[in-house]
Protein backbone atom coordinates (compact mmCIF):
# COMPACT_ATOMS: atom_id res chain seq x y z
CA UNK A 1 0.00 0.00 0.00
CA UNK A 2 2.79 2.43 0.91
CA UNK A 3 4.28 2.10 -2.58
CA UNK A 4 0.98 2.69 -4.35
CA UNK A 5 -0.66 5.81 -2.99
CA UNK A 6 2.43 8.05 -3.21
CA UNK A 7 2.38 7.24 -6.93
CA UNK A 8 -0.86 9.24 -7.08
CA UNK A 9 0.81 12.38 -5.77
CA UNK A 10 1.89 15.01 -8.29
CA UNK A 11 5.50 16.12 -8.13
CA UNK A 12 7.21 19.15 -9.62
CA UNK A 13 8.76 16.87 -12.23
CA UNK A 14 5.37 15.62 -13.43
CA UNK A 15 4.10 17.18 -16.62
CA UNK A 16 0.48 18.40 -16.54
CA UNK A 17 -1.26 18.18 -19.90
CA UNK A 18 -4.74 19.17 -21.08
CA UNK A 19 -6.57 16.09 -22.33
CA UNK A 20 -9.83 16.35 -24.35
CA UNK A 21 -12.65 14.74 -22.35
CA UNK A 22 -13.72 12.44 -25.24
CA UNK A 23 -10.26 10.80 -25.10
CA UNK A 24 -10.79 9.76 -21.48
CA UNK A 25 -12.61 6.72 -20.22
CA UNK A 26 -13.43 5.68 -16.64
CA UNK A 27 -11.35 3.14 -14.80
CA UNK A 28 -12.87 -0.28 -15.62
CA UNK A 29 -11.69 -1.48 -12.20
CA UNK A 30 -13.45 1.34 -10.37
CA UNK A 31 -15.16 -0.41 -7.43
CA UNK A 32 -17.56 2.46 -6.82
CA UNK A 33 -20.73 1.80 -8.82
CA UNK A 34 -22.89 4.66 -7.54
CA UNK A 35 -21.98 8.33 -7.84
CA UNK A 36 -24.04 10.93 -6.00
CA UNK A 37 -25.51 13.26 -8.63
CA UNK A 38 -25.95 16.07 -6.13
CA UNK A 39 -22.28 16.11 -5.08
CA UNK A 40 -21.20 15.88 -8.75
CA UNK A 41 -23.29 18.99 -9.50
CA UNK A 42 -21.79 20.81 -6.53
CA UNK A 43 -18.30 19.97 -7.79
CA UNK A 44 -19.30 21.06 -11.30
CA UNK A 45 -20.37 24.47 -9.93
CA UNK A 46 -17.02 24.84 -8.17
CA UNK A 47 -15.11 23.85 -11.32
CA UNK A 48 -17.14 26.32 -13.37
CA UNK A 49 -16.02 29.12 -11.05
CA UNK A 50 -12.47 28.08 -10.16
CA UNK A 51 -11.51 25.45 -12.74
CA UNK A 52 -10.05 22.02 -12.01
CA UNK A 53 -7.52 22.81 -9.28
CA UNK A 54 -6.06 19.30 -8.87
CA UNK A 55 -5.14 17.45 -12.12
CA UNK A 56 -6.47 13.94 -12.52
CA UNK A 57 -4.13 10.92 -12.85
CA UNK A 58 -4.41 8.81 -16.01
CA UNK A 59 -2.55 6.11 -17.89
CA UNK A 60 -2.16 5.77 -21.63
CA UNK A 61 -4.20 2.98 -23.21
CA UNK A 62 -5.25 2.02 -26.72
CA UNK A 63 -7.27 4.85 -28.27
CA UNK A 64 -6.92 7.31 -25.43
CA UNK A 65 -6.45 7.47 -21.68
CA UNK A 66 -7.85 5.64 -18.67
CA UNK A 67 -8.62 7.49 -15.44
CA UNK A 68 -6.69 6.19 -12.44
CA UNK A 69 -7.74 8.85 -9.92
CA UNK A 70 -10.19 11.71 -10.38
CA UNK A 71 -13.35 10.25 -11.89
CA UNK A 72 -15.56 12.66 -9.92
CA UNK A 73 -13.60 15.62 -11.35
CA UNK A 74 -13.97 14.09 -14.81
CA UNK A 75 -17.74 13.66 -14.44
CA UNK A 76 -18.13 17.16 -13.01
CA UNK A 77 -16.12 18.62 -15.90
CA UNK A 78 -18.45 16.86 -18.31
CA UNK A 79 -21.44 18.24 -16.42
CA UNK A 80 -20.27 21.85 -16.74
CA UNK A 81 -19.34 21.47 -20.41
CA UNK A 82 -15.54 21.67 -20.33
CA UNK A 83 -13.66 20.53 -23.42
CA UNK A 84 -10.45 19.44 -21.66
CA UNK A 85 -9.19 18.58 -18.20
CA UNK A 86 -5.68 18.88 -16.70
CA UNK A 87 -4.05 15.49 -16.18
CA UNK A 88 -0.78 13.76 -15.37
CA UNK A 89 0.01 10.62 -17.35
CA UNK A 90 1.66 7.80 -15.34
CA UNK A 91 2.43 4.12 -15.91
CA UNK A 92 0.52 1.50 -13.94
CA UNK A 93 -0.17 -2.23 -14.33
CA UNK A 94 -3.75 -3.54 -14.24
CA UNK A 95 -3.19 -4.88 -10.73
CA UNK A 96 -1.87 -1.54 -9.51
CA UNK A 97 -4.87 0.22 -11.05
CA UNK A 98 -7.29 -2.09 -9.24
CA UNK A 99 -5.46 -1.75 -5.94
CA UNK A 100 -5.19 2.04 -6.19
CA UNK A 101 -8.86 2.45 -7.06
CA UNK A 102 -9.88 0.29 -4.12
CA UNK A 103 -7.50 1.83 -1.58
CA UNK A 104 -8.31 5.39 -2.60
CA UNK A 105 -12.05 4.85 -2.30
CA UNK A 106 -11.85 2.87 0.93
CA UNK A 107 -9.68 5.52 2.59
CA UNK A 108 -12.17 8.20 1.62
CA UNK A 109 -15.03 5.89 2.69
CA UNK A 110 -16.63 6.41 -0.72
CA UNK A 111 -17.63 2.76 -1.10
CA UNK A 112 -20.50 0.89 0.48
CA UNK A 113 -19.73 -2.44 2.16
CA UNK A 114 -20.84 -4.56 -0.79
CA UNK A 115 -18.71 -2.59 -3.26
CA UNK A 116 -15.70 -3.19 -1.02
CA UNK A 117 -16.49 -6.92 -0.85
CA UNK A 118 -16.83 -7.20 -4.64
CA UNK A 119 -13.57 -5.30 -5.17
CA UNK A 120 -11.71 -7.54 -2.70
CA UNK A 121 -13.01 -10.68 -4.43
CA UNK A 122 -12.10 -9.30 -7.87
CA UNK A 123 -8.50 -8.71 -6.76
CA UNK A 124 -8.29 -12.20 -5.26
CA UNK A 125 -9.74 -13.87 -8.37
CA UNK A 126 -7.93 -11.90 -11.05
CA UNK A 127 -4.48 -11.96 -9.50
CA UNK A 128 -4.68 -15.20 -7.47
CA UNK A 129 -4.07 -13.41 -4.18
CA UNK A 130 -4.55 -14.96 -0.76
CA UNK A 131 -6.50 -13.05 1.86
CA UNK A 132 -3.25 -12.54 3.76
CA UNK A 133 -1.51 -10.95 0.76
CA UNK A 134 -4.53 -8.79 0.00
CA UNK A 135 -4.71 -7.60 3.60
CA UNK A 136 -1.09 -6.42 3.33
CA UNK A 137 -1.70 -4.65 0.02
CA UNK A 138 -4.74 -2.69 1.19
CA UNK A 139 -3.51 -2.12 4.74
CA UNK A 140 -6.38 -3.95 6.43
CA UNK A 141 -6.45 -6.91 8.81
CA UNK A 142 -7.08 -10.48 7.63
CA UNK A 143 -10.32 -10.58 9.65
CA UNK A 144 -11.46 -7.32 8.02
CA UNK A 145 -11.02 -8.88 4.57
CA UNK A 146 -12.80 -12.10 5.62
CA UNK A 147 -15.77 -10.22 7.10
CA UNK A 148 -16.34 -8.27 3.90
CA UNK A 149 -15.98 -11.34 1.66
CA UNK A 150 -18.63 -13.15 3.71
CA UNK A 151 -21.16 -10.53 2.57
CA UNK A 152 -21.02 -12.09 -0.89
CA UNK A 153 -22.78 -15.17 0.55
CA UNK A 154 -25.93 -13.16 1.28
CA UNK A 155 -29.06 -13.62 -0.87
CA UNK A 156 -29.20 -11.17 -3.78
CA UNK A 157 -32.03 -9.09 -2.29
CA UNK A 158 -30.17 -8.67 0.98
CA UNK A 159 -27.01 -7.71 -0.92
CA UNK A 160 -29.06 -4.97 -2.53
CA UNK A 161 -30.12 -3.71 0.91
CA UNK A 162 -26.44 -3.46 1.91
CA UNK A 163 -25.55 -1.82 -1.39
CA UNK A 164 -28.22 0.86 -0.92
CA UNK A 165 -27.30 1.37 2.71
CA UNK A 166 -30.74 0.18 3.87
CA UNK A 167 -28.97 -2.51 5.89
CA UNK A 168 -25.68 -1.75 7.63
CA UNK A 169 -22.52 -3.82 7.57
CA UNK A 170 -23.12 -4.71 11.23
CA UNK A 171 -26.64 -5.98 10.50
CA UNK A 172 -25.36 -8.01 7.55
CA UNK A 173 -22.62 -9.61 9.65
CA UNK A 174 -25.21 -10.68 12.24
CA UNK A 175 -27.20 -12.77 9.75
CA UNK A 176 -24.68 -13.87 7.10
CA UNK A 177 -23.74 -17.01 9.05
CA UNK A 178 -27.26 -18.45 8.95
CA UNK A 179 -27.75 -21.35 6.53
CA UNK A 180 -31.40 -20.70 5.66
CA UNK A 181 -31.49 -18.04 2.91
CA UNK A 182 -35.20 -17.42 3.41
CA UNK A 183 -34.63 -16.81 7.10
CA UNK A 184 -31.82 -14.34 6.31
CA UNK A 185 -34.17 -12.42 4.01
CA UNK A 186 -36.97 -12.47 6.59
CA UNK A 187 -34.71 -11.21 9.37
CA UNK A 188 -33.28 -8.48 7.11
CA UNK A 189 -36.79 -7.32 6.18
CA UNK A 190 -37.88 -7.28 9.83
CA UNK A 191 -34.74 -5.45 10.94
CA UNK A 192 -35.40 -2.74 8.36
CA UNK A 193 -39.13 -2.51 9.10
CA UNK A 194 -38.74 -2.48 12.89
CA UNK A 195 -35.55 -0.37 12.76
CA UNK A 196 -33.69 -2.89 14.88
CA UNK A 197 -30.25 -2.00 16.12
CA UNK A 198 -27.42 -4.40 15.34
CA UNK A 199 -27.62 -5.61 18.94
CA UNK A 200 -31.34 -6.35 18.65
CA UNK A 201 -30.78 -8.32 15.46
CA UNK A 202 -27.93 -10.27 17.06
CA UNK A 203 -30.20 -11.16 20.00
CA UNK A 204 -32.90 -12.42 17.62
CA UNK A 205 -30.36 -14.57 15.76
CA UNK A 206 -29.09 -15.94 19.09
CA UNK A 207 -32.64 -16.92 20.15
CA UNK A 208 -33.23 -18.72 16.85
CA UNK A 209 -29.92 -20.58 17.10
CA UNK A 210 -30.63 -21.66 20.70
CA UNK A 211 -34.10 -22.87 19.66
CA UNK A 212 -32.57 -24.81 16.77
CA UNK A 213 -29.94 -26.38 19.06
CA UNK A 214 -32.67 -27.41 21.49
CA UNK A 215 -34.57 -29.18 18.69
CA UNK A 216 -31.44 -30.98 17.55
CA UNK A 217 -30.70 -32.18 21.08
CA UNK A 218 -34.20 -33.62 21.39
CA UNK A 219 -33.79 -35.52 18.15
CA UNK A 220 -30.42 -36.96 19.13
CA UNK A 221 -30.66 -40.57 20.36
CA UNK A 222 -29.54 -40.92 23.93
CA UNK A 223 -26.22 -42.66 24.37
CA UNK A 224 -26.57 -46.04 26.07
CA UNK A 225 -24.87 -46.71 29.36
CA UNK A 226 -21.76 -48.89 28.73
CA UNK A 227 -22.64 -50.87 31.88
CA UNK A 228 -26.09 -51.73 30.45
CA UNK A 229 -24.49 -52.63 27.11
CA UNK A 230 -22.23 -55.10 28.85
CA UNK A 231 -25.11 -56.72 30.77
CA UNK A 232 -27.10 -57.11 27.53
CA UNK A 233 -24.09 -58.75 25.90
CA UNK A 234 -23.68 -61.18 28.83
CA UNK A 235 -27.39 -62.12 28.78
CA UNK A 236 -27.30 -62.66 25.01
CA UNK A 237 -24.52 -65.20 25.49
CA UNK A 238 -26.43 -66.99 28.26
CA UNK A 239 -29.85 -67.12 26.57
CA UNK A 240 -28.67 -67.08 22.95
CA UNK A 241 -31.28 -64.54 21.83
CA UNK A 242 -31.76 -60.83 21.51
CA UNK A 243 -31.85 -59.10 24.89
CA UNK A 244 -32.91 -55.49 25.50
CA UNK A 245 -32.73 -53.67 28.81
CA UNK A 246 -34.89 -50.54 29.11
CA UNK A 247 -34.38 -48.41 32.15
CA UNK A 248 -35.08 -44.95 33.50
CA UNK A 249 -34.27 -43.56 36.94
CA UNK A 250 -33.08 -46.95 38.21
CA UNK A 251 -36.29 -48.67 37.08
CA UNK A 252 -36.82 -50.72 33.95
CA UNK A 253 -37.41 -54.07 32.33
CA UNK A 254 -35.51 -56.83 30.55
CA UNK A 255 -36.89 -58.14 27.26
CA UNK A 256 -35.95 -61.56 25.85
CA UNK A 257 -37.05 -62.12 22.28
CA UNK A 258 -38.26 -65.55 21.10
CA UNK A 259 -39.24 -66.62 17.58
CA UNK A 260 -41.26 -69.80 18.08
CA UNK A 261 -43.02 -71.84 20.76
CA UNK A 262 -40.01 -74.09 20.98
CA UNK A 263 -37.79 -71.04 21.46
CA UNK A 264 -40.14 -69.78 24.21
CA UNK A 265 -40.06 -73.14 26.01
CA UNK A 266 -36.27 -73.18 25.77
CA UNK A 267 -36.05 -69.77 27.41
CA UNK A 268 -38.56 -70.72 30.10
CA UNK A 269 -36.53 -73.81 30.96
CA UNK A 270 -33.38 -71.72 31.16
CA UNK A 271 -35.05 -69.13 33.34
CA UNK A 272 -36.56 -71.75 35.66
CA UNK A 273 -33.23 -73.49 35.85
CA UNK A 274 -31.52 -70.21 36.78
CA UNK A 275 -34.09 -69.40 39.48
CA UNK A 276 -34.52 -72.91 41.02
Amino acid sequence: MDALLPALSINDDDKVVEIPLPQLRPNPYQPRKHFNDETIQELASSIKEHGVIQPIIVRSVLKGFEIIAGERRFRASQACGLATIPAVVKKFTDQQVMEIALIENVQREDLNALEVAIAYQALIDQFSLTQEVLSTKVGKSRSHIANFLRLLQLPEEVKEYVSRGTLSMGHAKAIVGLKDKKLIKALADTAIKEQWSVRELEEEVKKLEEKDDSKKNKLKPKRKDPYIDQIEENLREVYRTTVKIKHNNNKGKIELLYFSNEDLNRLLELLQGKTS
